[in-house]
């Protein structure tokens, strides 16, 4: 219908007014969505308009038959190239979205959820195709680290509040580079007895009886070269 070359612009927004019943129930249809419904409901109009210029009553079906594929396909437009969080493929994209009509049409028809096996013989692909639309739906939406997130017990938690702690073994990391730098400027009888003591977990009186001086010495020898090592890591 060329509503604007015929001239029958107050029949179009009849017709508008009729139909706009079903284009709200179509965008409905995507409202467990994270996109706005006011939005959904834009794209569905638009869907409809386009629907009205397009139909041509002499083809047969009803006008309601040839307008819910048309602003269906409005709406999986949308979805696909407006609403999704990471970058996918084009082609991925349409797979994901018929992946995710084929399990809300498979869901409705059998009351359960379709299996892998069942998506792919409903739809006609391998189950790796499946499969990877189900991994790719996932980019579609996302939730920031500071989204609440929920607790058996009541906590008022975020979801980064989950996602790791600062690890103190980092600091650990940081001091051993720090000593190994300068460790060789530690005269070699010294360092013998720093590992001895402090990676073979010796006792004072196990490293003199191996080195041949007396424990008393042998601590003399330790608090040195920690003082020793303790200069030269500030000075570093």
């Amino acid at each position: 219908m060329r509503w604007q070359r015929d001239g029958h612009s107050g029949a179009r927004e009849a017709l508008v007014e009729q139909y706009m019943p079903l284009a709200r129930s179509l965008a409905r249809r995507y409202d467990r969505s994270s996109e706005p419904y006011e939005d959904l409901l834009q794209v569905a109009a638009l869907g409809l308009l386009k629907a009205l210029d397009r139909f041509d009553p002499s083809r047969g079906p009803s006008f309601a038959s040839f307008a819910i594929p048309t602003i269906l396909g409005e709406m999986r437009r949308y979805f696909r190239d407006s609403g999704w969080s990471l970058h996918v493929p084009r082609g991925d994209k349409e797979r994901a979205l018929k992946v995710r009509d084929a399990q809300e049409e498979f869901a409705n028809t059998h009351g359960h959820a379709p299996t892998v096996s069942q998506l792919a013989q409903f739809l006609e692909l391998d189950e790796e195709q499946v499969i990877d639309a189900l991994l790719a739906i996932q980019a579609y939406e996302s939730l920031s680290l500071d989204a609440p997130r929920p607790s058996a017990e009541d906590e008022a938690i975020t979801y980064g509040d989950s996602v790791g702690e600062t690890d103190g073994r980092y600091e650990l990391v940081e001091l051993d580079a720090t000593v190994v730098a300068v460790l060789d400027q530690i005269p070699l009888r010294e360092r013998q007895i720093l590992r001895m003591r402090f990676i073979d977990g010796l006792t004072q009186t196990q490293i003199a009886s191996r080195v041949g001086v007396s424990q008393m010495q042998v601590s003399r020898l330790l608090r040195r070269s920690l003082d020793q090592l303790r200069s030269l890591t500030a000075v570093s």
